[in-house]
C-alpha cells in the first residue's frame, strides 16, 4: 500500500511533538521530513524522550523546495504571521498544506491583521484556504490544498454551539462562552503567568474581551446561522497539563428540554467519528478526552430560566491541534476518517 509522505515543520514545539507522536503510529504514512529553526542537528528523541525505539530522524533547518520535493502534505506547527511566506512556497511547489497557525483561518484579511496586529501578505490565498472542522467542512476538505486548522478554542466552542444554531434553538444576541484551558495551551515557551507557582493551585480569566479567538468563532457561527453572529467569549487558565471544557449557555426561543436537545445534537453529528453526544443527565469531563481526539458534549435545559447549557470537552493539543490535523488528512487523502486516530483518553 502506498504510503502518504509527510513534513512537520515546527516539530519541536508541544503541537508539532504530538504531530509526530500521532503520525509515528499512523497506519498510512511515512515520515519524511521534520524541521526545526532551535534545534537543528539534533534528533527527535532529544526533544521528545518519549519516542525513543519509535522514530529516529534528525531535526532540519526548513528549506522549502527541499521540503516540497520530499512530500506529499507539510504540516506547520509555527507562529501566527510566521507561516504566510513558508504556506506561499508550499503551494507553490504543489504540496498541500495543512498549517496550525491563525494566518489563512479568517478570510477578511483586514479582521485578521486588526486581531493580530500584522498585515496579511498572502491575501490572496485566504480565498482558497478551507476552514479545517472537519464536522462541518469534510466536503471542501477533501478537495483543499490548504488547510487552516482552527484554534483549540474555536475547536470546543464551535462543535458545542453549531448544532443549536443550525437547528434556530437559541437567540444568537444572547451566547456566552466560557473556556477553562490547560496550561500546554499557552506553549512551550515558559513566561511568569504560566510558571509553576504562580498557575498551581490557582485559575484565572485572561484575554477578556479580546482574546484572539473571537474573530473565529463569530465567522464560523455566522456562516451556520446565515447572518452576524457575536458572542461574549472569556478563556480561563486551569492547573491542568492539556484539555478544554467549554460552557456555553444561551436564551432559546422556545421552549425544548434536555432529552429534545440530545437528539438534535446527535441528529447533527451522525457520522461525525470524533464528537460523542453524552446521554441526558452526563456531562463532560477532561479525564475522559485527554490524549484522544475526542470532543465530548453534554446538554441541559434550565426550565427556571429559559436557557440552554452545552458543554464541550476536548484536548487541546489533540482534537484542538495535531489529532484534528491528522483527522483533515485523512480526509483529504481517502482514508477512513479515523485512521491512526481510534483511541480513548488517557484516564485516570
Amino acid at each position: 500500500m502506498k504510503k502518504v509522505r509527510v513534513a512537520v515543520v515546527g516539530a519541536n514545539g508541544y503541537t508539532g511533538g504530538e504531530m509526530v507522536r500521532l503520525l509515528a503510529g499512523h497506519p498510512s504514512v511515512d515520515i519524511s521530513i521534520l524541521t526545526s529553526r532551535q534545534f537543528a542537528g539534533k534528533n527527535i528523541t532529544e526533544i521528545f524522550p518519549s519516542l525513543r525505539g519509535i522514530l529516529d530522524m534528525p531535526l532540519v533547518e526548513l528549506d522549502v523546495a527541499d521540503t516540497a520535493r520530499t512530500c506529499d502534505v507539510a504540516f506547520l506547527a509555527i507562529p501566527h504571521t510566521q507561516a504566510m511566506p513558508i504556506v506561499a512556497g508550499l503551494i507553490r511547489e504543489g504540496v498541500k498544506v495543512v498549517d496550525y497557525s491563525a494566518d489563512f483561518r479568517l478570510q477578511d484579511p483586514k479582521v485578521y491583521e486588526k486581531w493580530y496586529k500584522a498585515p496579511h501578505t498572502e491575501s490572496a490565498l485566504l480565498k482558497a484556504a478551507v476552514y479545517g472542522l472537519p464536522e462541518l467542512h469534510a466536503n471542501a476538505i477533501r478537495t483543499a490544498q490548504l488547510v487552516a486548522l482552527p484554534g483549540c478554542y474555536p475547536t470546543g466552542a464551535i462543535l458545542a454551539l453549531a448544532p443549536a444554531i443550525k437547528n434556530k434553538v437559541i437567540d444568537l444576541k444572547e451566547i456566552v462562552i466560557n473556556s477553562m484551558s490547560g496550561v500546554s495551551g499557552a506553549g512551550q515557551t515558559p513566561s511568569p503567568q504560566t510558571h509553576f507557582p504562580e498557575i498551581a493551585d490557582n485559575l484565572r480569566p485572561y484575554g477578556v474581551t479580546t482574546h484572539r479567538h473571537i474573530p473565529e468563532i463569530e465567522q464560523e457561527l455566522s456562516l451556520i446561522a446565515g447572518e452576524q453572529v457575536n458572542v461574549l467569549f472569556t478563556p480561563h487558565l486551569v492547573p491542568a497539563n492539556r484539555g478544554i471544557l467549554t460552557t456555553v449557555t444561551a436564551s432559546t426561543v422556545s421552549e425544548t428540554s434536555s432529552a429534545e436537545l440530545v437528539t438534535i445534537y446527535r441528529r447533527f453529528y451522525d457520522g461525525a467519528p470524533f464528537v460523542r453526544v453524552l446521554d441526558q443527565g452526563m456531562y463532560p469531563e477532561l479525564r475522559f478526552v485527554r490524549g484522544s481526539n475526542y470532543c465530548d458534549i453534554g446538554l441541559a435545559y434550565d426550565q427556571r430560566t429559559k436557557k440552554i447549557l452545552a458543554f464541550s470537552a476536548i484536548d487541546n493539543l489533540c482534537k484542538g491541534a495535531a489529532g484534528q490535523a491528522v483527522q483533515c488528512m485523512n480526509i483529504m487523502f481517502d482514508f477512513p476518517e479515523h485512521t491512526g486516530l481510534r483511541f480513548g483518553g488517557l484516564t485516570p
